[in-house]
């Protein structure tokens, strides 16, 4: 069974960062479409960055120049670098994988990701 799991949230002030990981078992993060999503009460998670299995990454213009996407080279870890946190930022943030060998087209939502992580909580204070 494909797990997925975040870790890194937390509270922190305006401006400050955080490194969110996403542990993943029986699942090899290179061969797939890897994204961190966010998710704020009562509404659809949406996906701020991606990477596809060619490295190649895509960000939500909110957050470009300050996110960072990646993955290790063994396959078991996706990462979110987040500097310059905004109030607006916070949200509960999950790890999604399409299923391997799935480009990182089309819709970015929900359902085109297969597997999922329970999300860990990222609160940023003014």
């Amino acid at each position: 069974e494909v797990q997925l799991v975040e870790s890194g949230g937390g509270s922190v002030q305006v401006g400050e960062s955080l490194n969110l990981s996403c542990a993943v078992l029986k699942y090899d993060v290179n061969n797939g479409c890897m994204a961190w999503f966010r998710q704020t009460e009562g509404k659809e998670p949406e996906a701020v960055a991606t990477i596809d299995r060619f490295g190649r990454t895509t960000y939500i213009d909110s957050v470009k120049g300050r996110f960072t996407i990646s993955r290790n080279s063994a396959g078991n870890s996706l990462s979110l670098e987040m500097n310059s946190l905004m109030p607006e930022d916070t949200a509960m943030y999950l790890c999604a994988a399409r299923l391997p060998f799935v480009s990182c087209g089309g819709d970015l939502d929900r359902g085109s990701f297969r597997y999922w992580g329970q999300g860990t909580q990222v609160t940023v204070s003014s």
